[in-house]
This record gives C-alpha cells, structure tokens and sequence, in this order.
C-alpha cells in the first residue's frame, strides 16, 4: 500500500527488510546498541559484523542511547548504504501516553537523521512491538502518523517504508494505513 505525500511515498510492504532497496534500514535497537536478537540480531547477520563493531565504537565514545535518539552506522553487506539504530520505549517501563510520546521520538528522530545524512528512503520496522512489548494496534497507527507528519513537513525524504516481517503484523499495519 502506497500514499503520496508532497511529493514523497508513504508505503507499507510485507517482507525480511534486511533485504530492501533503500538507503537506510532503522534497527530497533537497546540504549548500548548491542545487537543480540530480533530485527537487530538478523541485520547483524545479513549486514556482517562491521555493523556491530562500528556500533560498539560508537557506545564506547559516547555512552548508551536514550529512548527515542536515533544514531546511524555503516550497513556493511546489506543492500542499504546505512543503519539507523533508534531505541524505542519498553511498554512496561513508560505509562501508555510517555510510551507514545517516545515512540514517536524514535520515529522522527530516524527521520530528521536521515535527512542529515542527505538520504532519500528509509524503511523502518515495527519499533517497540516486539520483545519491548508495545501492543502493535497502538504502535502501528502512531508510527505512521508520525511519518505522515514528518513527510507533510516539506521536501527532503522521497521514500519512506515500514516492512512488517508477518502477516498478523501487516494486517494490523494496513489497517492504520487505511485510516491515515
């Protein structure tokens, strides 16, 4: 499913989004950028370590990520040039609208960052909805609409993507795609 919005494309696409034609995957990532499972676990795998030394580096410089910062990295072997690893908010640390409020940081703050980059596509996965536990019929309609807004901000992404890995997940997404 596609939108247009000024100019640039809002769409969702079921599908592994290690594999996608876009300049930037974001990883759902934890604060220390440590790459051990889901989304973060399968880009590691598909994109090579370089993803995860370069991640390392990164956190021994700085120190851990808040909730809601995006950083970007390499994206070694994958198809997309880089990696936007944001933190999304844990469901059961935050109260439901503090939990909103940082997902949508995590969202627009991937976006504002690919922008700097000078990037034109970027696909995002189901930030917070899996081991973080943020109930998917929440988050779906709140990811979307923050791309929404951002894209309605004027010109600079063409492309921007959120790739669900399952159907159950999709169908959630294409539902709250229906009602933007």
């Amino acid at each position: 499913m596609k939108k247009t919005i000024r100019g640039a494309t809002l769409e969702i696409v079921q599908g592994d989004i290690t594999v996608l034609n876009v300049e930037a995957i974001v990883n759902a990532a934890n604060k220390y950028l440590a790459h051990g499972g889901g989304v973060a676990l399968a880009i590691v795998r598909k994109g090579g370590l370089s993803i995860q030394t370069e991640s390392a580096a990164l956190i021994a410089r700085r120190g851990p990520l808040t909730t809601g910062e995006a950083v970007v990295t390499g994206g070694g072997k994958l198809p997309a040039k880089f990696v936007i690893h944001t933190v999304g908010p844990v469901w059961s640390e935050h109260d439901p609208l503090e939990a909103d409020r940082l997902l949508c940081r995590a969202v627009t703050s991937s976006l504002t960052l690919a922008e700097e980059q000078g990037l034109k596509s970027i696909a995002f996965p189901a930030i917070s909805t899996g081991i973080y536990g943020f109930p998917i019929e929440r988050a779906a309609p709140l990811l979307l609409q923050e791309a929404k807004r951002h894209l309605e901000g004027g010109p600079g992404l063409e492309r921007v993507l959120f790739c669900l890995y399952d159907d159950a997940s999709y169908r959630v997404f294409e539902s709250a795609f229906a009602s933007l």
